[in-house]
């Protein structure tokens, strides 16, 4: 069942929670990737993982996205994190593993170097922390609508061309992992394919090369794409996750 958790402004963010059966466990959570929402299918099958497994799992959509509050075209890197670590702090107790999907990989690095303590694990599809940086690549053209009009228009192969404002590219990159140490000791395992059109699978080695832990694995697919949906590609992110249980799961 679809709930609403709201903050102190009024806003509401729409999530969807298996309160898990086995408290043992460590719980998960699933953050999605720009503007994406939480009926994907990577989300929901793993959703099915966790009631086959028995533990805590929660997936959302954050500001701007999907069935929550807010306007795309208002939000940032920070807003979005804001939404992480408000869905942790309340509808989360004890130990979780973070997957995050493409920005979600980008926003679960940040939320872990806040929330250190909570975190047992993280797994990373398609990673793509920093990506915000690329907007600083701009055409001439992209560029002066940009600074005219603080917006501008990128064409998706997933659907409707989607903006990508001036306060969004600017304030990202106060959130910048990649520019020295990321100081994070947990296990973290990063999937990519090596199709990826959007996120080259090289992302995910810098960032297993700027991660402090020495529990890292990279796991490339040779012919995965962006999505990494196929039901090779989720019974591969099942295995990766379930390692994370005494025993497996």
């Amino acid at each position: 069942m679809v709930q609403f958790l709201s903050d102190e402004t009024g806003m509401k963010l729409g999530f969807h929670q298996l309160t898990g059966t086995d408290p043992t466990l460590p719980g998960v959570v699933f953050l999605g990737g720009f503007r994406s929402d939480m009926s994907g299918s990577k989300a929901l099958y793993l959703e099915d993982c966790c009631r086959k497994w028995g533990c805590a799992y929660v997936r959302f959509d954050y500001f701007g996205h999907g069935i929550s509050s807010g306007r795309f075209e208002e939000a940032t890197i920070g807003r979005w994190l804001k939404d992480v670590l408000f869905v942790l702090d309340r509808l989360t107790t004890g130990p979780q593993i973070l997957v995050g999907s493409s920005m979600g990989g980008w926003l679960m690095l940040l939320a872990t170097l806040q929330r250190m303590s909570r975190i047992k694990a993280l797994v990373g599809i398609a990673s793509a922390p920093d990506f915000l940086e690329e907007f600083h690549r701009l055409t001439p053209l992209q560029a002066a609508e940009l600074q005219e009009k603080g917006v501008c228009y990128f064409p998706s192969q997933y659907g409707d061309p989607y903006p990508v404002t001036a306060t969004l590219v600017e304030e990202g990159r106060a959130h910048r992992v990649l520019d020295k140490a990321i100081p994070i000791n947990c296990p973290v395992r990063l999937l990519h394919g090596m199709e990826d059109q959007d996120v080259s699978f090289k992302k995910s080695l810098e960032i297993s090369e700027k991660l402090t832990s020495t529990d890292v694995r990279v796991t490339l697919v040779k012919a995965g794409d962006h999505r990494l949906s196929t039901e090779s590609d989720l019974a591969l992110l099942r295995a990766t996750v379930a390692e994370f249980f005494e025993g497996g799961a």
